[in-house]
This record gives C-alpha cells, structure tokens and sequence, in this order.
C-alpha cells in the first residue's frame, strides 16, 4: 500500500516547479519505465503491481537493493497514476542533465523547437526524432516541459534516445558556427521537394498557432514550404506541427537513403 505522504508527493510531481525543485519525473508502463531503465536513467522510486510481468522484471533487475520500492495493487496505482488506466508501473526518474556544444549542428542533423507548447505535440516530436534518428531536440523557453507526464508518455520511451535542451533559441541561433544551416517552415519558403537539403544543421519548427517567430524567422537561412496537393486545391490552412515534423524529417531522411 502507498502511503498518504507518498501518495501526496507523487502527486505534487504534476506541477513543474514540483518537479524542477527535486529535479525528477515521472514515467509509467512498461515500455517508457524499461526503456528508460535500460537507457540508465536512475530511478528514485518504483510502485510495481505485484505479480504482474513488470514486477517480475524488476526482481531480475535486483533493483529493490537501490531503488525504493513498492508492489501494489491496481487500485493503489491508479491513486497516483495520470493515466485513466494504470499500466503495471510508476517510476520516479533523475532528470538527466545533457551536455551539447554549438558546433554539434553543424555536424548532424536536428530539430529545434519554437515554443511549442502542447505536451502531446512535443512527446509525439520527440518520437519522430528517435524514429529517424536525430539525437537532440533544442527548446525554447517557451515550449511546453519535457517532463510533464503527458509530454513523457506521447514520446512512447524516446527520452531513452533523444537528448532534450531547454536554450534560449535566438541566442543559440546566433552563435552557431558559420554556415551551419537553419532551415525553417514557412507558407512563403520553397518546395520541400525540390529543394537541396543537407543531412546536417537544424530544423526549427514553430509554435502551433503562429508558427515560427518573428526574432527566430530572421535567423533561418533556408525557408521550406510543404505544399499540398494538387497545390491549387482549397485545403486547410496548415498542418499540424508534430506531422508537419514527421513530413520534413522523413524527406530529409530520404534524401540520405
């Protein structure tokens, strides 16, 4: 059984500054909590439902030897669980702490993110870069927290793969070695399809209202159109940010094939 004071503390962990003050996080089910296990992220709390496979998993693990942990019952669970239903495990995990350098974009490609402030929009981002194998992501101040338990559960255990950077965009932008470049989104840039794209270099995806701002827009050296087809067709105004993501990366991964 939890305790009241657990109970309370993991559900004070929903608020950022909660958060940030113990610098952790929460991640649950199976696939996230082992893939981030396997990954090394350190976990400081593990609630498992007894005799399910995961708690089977984690006397193999012998983790009970470092890790606090407890096995409940569903209805335990679902006491601390965000999700409508609980899936075998909680875990509480350190916040890593990732360490880049500038001229790490203009060796390979990545994505950069412009106040994108759902937390579905940015997990499911954060997927799309581990599926076509881009290791960092940078956000701006304004995007949404990569912590927050549904960005973690939209990125399906990518954070296993991804290094996260919360940075100061237009600074970042500003100091990027010389001829690093920085591509961008934009209803008046040129065809995707026909432009020369390098496998190295940052991608920057905008807002999902107002698209990529106006100080960041002035930093892109290369504006991309994604059209629609036929492209004289009436159609919505734009995509969605995290398939428009998917669009760009996967014919930039093409392009590499």
């Amino acid at each position: 059984m939890i305790s009241k004071n657990k109970v309370k503390y993991l559900k004070g962990l929903e608020l950022k500054k909660h958060r940030q003050a113990d610098g952790v996080f929460v991640a649950e089910g199976p696939k996230i909590v082992g893939d981030l296990l396997a990954a090394g992220f350190q976990a400081t709390y593990l609630a498992a439902v007894e005799n399910s496979e995961f708690a089977s998993r984690l006397h193999a693990l012998g983790l009970e030897e470092n890790v606090q942990t407890e096995y409940v019952t569903v209805d335990d669970l679902r006491k601390v669980s965000s999700l409508e239903a609980p899936q075998q495990v909680l875990a509480v995990l350190k916040q890593p702490v990732w360490v880049f350098d500038l001229s790490v974009p203009s060796t390979q490609l990545c994505l950069a993110l412009d106040e994108v402030q759902n937390p579905g929009n940015l997990g499911t981002i954060i997927r799309l870069a581990d599926w076509f194998g881009i290791e960092h992501v940078f956000c701006s101040k304004g995007c949404a927290d990569v912590y927050n338990a549904k960005t973690v559960q939209a990125t399906m255990g990518a954070l296993a793969h991804v290094k996260v950077h919360s940075v100061d965009l237009v600074e970042m932008l500003k100091h990027l070695p010389a001829n690093t470049p920085v591509y961008g989104t934009f209803l008046d840039g040129e065809n995707l399809y026909g432009k020369a794209l390098e496998q190295r270099g940052l991608i920057v995806m905008g807002n999902e209202g107002r698209g990529v701002s106006e100080e960041v827009a002035e930093l892109v050296t290369k504006r991309l159109f994604i059209p629609n087809y036929p492209q004289n067709r009436t159609s919505t105004e734009s995509l969605n940010v995290a398939i428009a993501t998917a669009v760009v990366c996967a014919e930039f991964r093409r392009r590499a094939l």
